[in-house]
């Protein structure tokens, strides 16, 4: 009896010595915690990495939705320090030039020409938000480019709104294209609203840069000016005829006057009041504006040419150039050039309005 109660108590219990020490940890109680590790973890595993799947399928359209969103149809609002009135002229003579920026038809045109300005258009809503508002209009236009979805022959048009906010001014452009036929719009993906307000941004540039130069003119003119004077005013002190009043009243006057040696004194006296005035700042800077005068002057071609206050055709006329007057170059853009007349005033002309002398 002892044999049989004890044998397989002794057997069970050295067996399972036997087994932890012949494999480790991998006797039947770690074989089952092991069993149970294999058997609930895996699922779990397979779950997370699922579970990271559906999510990540899910951020995708997520993704594209929020690009497009932020891509298309946003439009262009900037806030410019200038006033209403100069942003304003300037964006009536961007409406003028005729292009759109920022797209293109055939894929092989910089741009698409052929845009008339105006005061409405049935491709907006009307605007209810104050301002001035002014469009670009290019009918017939095919396909135009950087437009979503965009397909077919119909009217491209550009918005511009500027409202003033104290002394600056907000400006805001938004472009759209509808189908002729299935009277779809399409909007833009910034890029004719960013390629135009470039073109303004140069005009505004161009302004602001005539200002200053306006400014640096008049300054250099009085500096010029307050030269000269102070020359004549020495030039007039250091002269013969000032200083016989006060030795009139002495006898050795004649005698000095009819001596041969007196008179080289007041000569050398002259020479060194004269030589200042070749060395002066002012006589360099009229040698070095000589020299400018022939690198930057253009005559004004028949029939004359007004002279604008700003870059643009809608800009007051300052006054009216003549057939042949010549002028000076002192700023260049792609259709402007701002000019300085020979009675110093500065102002814009029409680049095909100069020639070469």
């Amino acid at each position: 009896m002892e044999t049989r109660v004890n044998r397989p108590m002794g057997f069970r219990s050295r067996g399972l010595s036997f087994l932890e020490k012949s494999r480790g940890t991998t006797g039947i109680g770690s074989t089952r915690r092991d069993w149970r590790v294999t058997h609930w973890e895996g699922p779990r595993a397979a779950g997370r990495i699922l579970l990271l799947c559906l999510l990540f399928a899910m951020a995708l359209p997520l993704a594209g939705r929020t690009k497009d969103k932020l891509t298309y149809g946003e439009g262009l609002v900037v806030n410019i320090a200038m006033r209403e009135s100069e942003v304003e002229q300037v964006v009536q003579d961007v409406t003028e030039n005729g292009i759109i920026r920022g797209t293109k038809e055939y894929n092989k045109d910089e741009f698409v020409s052929g845009a008339k300005p105006a005061t409405t258009s049935p491709v907006f809503p009307p605007w209810k938000e104050g301002g001035k508002v002014f469009y670009k209009v290019r009918e017939q236009a095919i396909d135009p480019r950087n437009f979503k979805d965009s397909g077919d022959v119909g009217t491209l048009v550009v918005r511009y709104v500027v409202i003033a906010q104290g002394k600056n001014t907000l400006l805001r452009i938004d472009a759209l294209f509808e189908e002729a036929f299935r009277h779809t719009l399409h909007q833009s993906d910034g890029s004719v609203e960013s390629n135009e307000y470039k073109d303004i941004r140069e005009h505004l540039d161009a302004i602001e840069l005539m200002k200053r130069q306006n400014v640096e003119a008049a300054e250099e003119r009085a500096e010029i000016l307050a030269k000269k004077q102070e020359l004549v005013a020495r030039t007039n002190n250091d002269s013969p005829a000032a200083k016989p009043p006060s030795t009139s009243s002495s006898q050795p006057v004649p005698q000095n006057l009819e001596s041969p040696a007196d008179p080289p004194p007041p000569a050398e006296a002259t020479q060194p009041a004269e030589q200042p005035v070749a060395t002066t700042p002012g006589q360099t800077l009229e040698d070095h504006v000589k020299e400018l005068r022939k690198q930057v002057e253009r005559l004004v071609k028949s029939p004359g040419a007004p002279l604008k206050s700003a870059p643009f055709h809608t800009a007051s006329t300052l006054q009216l150039l003549s057939t042949g007057a010549e002028v000076l170059i002192v700023i260049s853009t792609p259709y402007w050039y701002g000019v300085e007349t020979h009675d110093g005033q500065h102002g814009w002309m029409m680049r095909e309005q100069l020639e070469l002398p």
